[in-house]
C-alpha cells in the first residue's frame, strides 16, 4: 500500500492478488482476484479451488464448477480475456456491451483521525467524489474534517459494516448538513433489517449484503443501489448479469473493487459504464501498480488497452 489503509474492520500495509492464467495454444487468458478474509477467503484457499477445476473449461461451465467468490473471478476474467484474444475481439463487444469510455472514480479516504482523514482530504480535495471510510467511534469528527477540507466534492460514506442499530441512529441526522450523497452498509449483512424503517435523504448501498442476482430479493425495503464487485460475484459473467437484473428491480448501481492492481480493475471498468458511482481506485492506493495498467487521468479511470486485458 502506498500508505496503510484502515476501514471498521482493521488496518493492513499490503493487498494481497492471486493471478489465474488460462493457456490454450499458446495463447494465454489472465483474472486477478483479491481473496477476503472477511468471505472466508485467503490466497491459499482460493488456490486450491482453482488447482480443484476440472479441464476442459469454459464460461459457462465455470459458474456451476466454483460458487461466487475470487476464485471464479479470478478465472472467469482469464476466460474472457482468453476468448477475446482468441476471436481478435475485445470483451465488450463479446459480450454485447457498448464501447467503454472513461468513467470518473471515488478515491478513497481511509479511517483515522479526523487529523488524519482532514489532511487526506485536503490533498484531494480536487477530485469530484470521495469516499470516507466510518464505522468506529467518534465517526462524525472524521466526517467533519473531511468536508471542510474539501468543501466543494460529493462525500459517499463506507461503513463496512461497523455501526449498530442505534449507533446509525445518532449519526445519521448529521448527514444532511454534511451533504452526504449516499451510506454504503451501515450494519452488518444479516443484521440489516431496521434499515426499513429509516427515512434517509441519501442512498442506502448493499456491499457485504449483496453479491449476486440471488442476494437481490432480501434487500427490497431496506436499500435503494447495490455494490456490484467482481471478487463478490464471481467475475464478469455475474456482475454483468447482476447489474441487469439490479437495474431491472429498480436499484441504482454502484461498480466498486477491493484493493487490487489494474488487472482486477479492467473487467470492472466495463460494468461501471454508466452506472450511478463506480469506485475502482484501488491501483491509486498501490506503491505500484502492474506494468502497461490502466490509465488514471485527472479523476477519471480509462478502459484497458487490448494489450494489458480483454
Amino acid at each position: 500500500m502506498r500508505v496503510p489503509f484502515a476501514i471498521s474492520r482493521g488496518s493492513r500495509t499490503e493487498a494481497r492478488v492471486l493471478v489465474a492464467t488460462v493457456e490454450d495454444e499458446g495463447i494465454i487468458g489472465r483474472g486477478e482476484c483479491v481473496p477476503y478474509a472477511r468471505y472466508g477467503e485467503s490466497v491459499e484457499s482460493v488456490a486450491a479451488q482453482i488447482h480443484g477445476l476440472k479441464t476442459p473449461l469454459d464460461r459457462h461451465s465455470l459458474q456451476n464448477a466454483l460458487p461466487p467468490g475470487a476464485a471464479r473471478n479470478a478465472v472467469d476474467c482469464a476466460l474472457w480475456d482468453l476468448d477475446a484474444k482468441r476471436s481478435g475481439k475485445r470483451v465488450w463487444e463479446l459480450a454485447g456491451l457498448p464501447e467503454p469510455r472513461p468513467v470518473l472514480t471515488a478515491y478513497t479516504i481511509s479511517l483515522g483521525s479526523p487529523d488524519e482523514m482532514g489532511s487526506a482530504a485536503a490533498e484531494n480535495s480536487w477530485r469530484p467524489l470521495l469516499k470516507v471510510k466510518l464505522g468506529s467511534k467518534g465517526d462524525l469528527p472524521k466526517l467533519e474534517a473531511v468536508r471542510d477540507n474539501a468543501p466543494e466534492s460529493r462525500i459517499i460514506v463506507d461503513a463496512n459494516e461497523g455501526w449498530n442499530s442505534e449507533e446509525f441512529h445518532s449519526i445519521f441526522p448529521q448527514f444532511a448538513d454534511l451533504r452526504v450523497e449516499m451510506v454504503e452498509q451501515p450494519l452488518p449483512a444479516g443484521q440489516d433489517e431496521p434499515l426499513g424503517s429509516f427515512n434517509a435523504d441519501f442512498e442506502l448501498c448493499a456491499d457485504e449484503s449483496c453479491h449476486d442476482r440471488e442476494s437481490l430479493a432480501a434487500l427490497k425495503g431496506k436499500y435503494s443501489m447495490v455494490n456490484i464487485k467482481l471478487d463478490k460475484t464471481g467475475g464478469l459473467t455475474e456482475a454483468i448479469a447482476l447489474k441487469k437484473q439490479a437495474e431491472a428491480d429498480g436499484y441504482k448501481v454502484m461498480v466498486g473493487c477491493m484493493v487490487g492492481t489494474s488487472l482486477a480493475m479492467a473487467p470492472a471498468v466495463l460494468v461501471a459504464q454508466g452506472a450511478a458511482i463506480a469506485d475502482l481506485d484501488g491501483p491509486l492506493l498501490l506503491k505500484e501498480d502492474r506494468i502497461g495498467g490502466l490509465c488514471y487521468e485527472g479523476a477519471c479511470v480509462h478502459p484497458a488497452n487490448r494489450e494489458f486485458w480483454g
